[in-house]
């Protein structure tokens, strides 16, 4: 079982995938999504995100949220060039 995670920015998608965990710089500190995860709305903090699937994926952000539910994970972020 894998975490369906889908990356928004205002202008695109970024990044949409099956990973197997995801790292999120909340506003109250840094934590991690796995599979089966409660469902949970949270703003991010200036950090990265980190993405661990077949291949690790790494997306420096300004700020955003994150909305996760059912084992999917929408993350709508503000990057550098936003």
């Amino acid at each position: 079982m894998s975490l369906k995670v889908d990356i928004v920015s205002p202008e695109k998608i970024l990044y949409s995938e099956e990973v197997n965990s995801v790292q999120v710089p909340g506003a109250k500190g840094r934590f991690e999504i796995l599979v089966n995860h409660a469902p949970i709305i949270s703003s991010l903090a200036e950090g990265s995100i980190v993405c661990r699937g077949k291949e690790e994926y790494t997306l420096d952000i300004k700020g955003g949220f994150l909305e996760m539910s059912a084992n999917s994970v929408t993350i709508c972020v503000e990057t550098e060039g936003n």
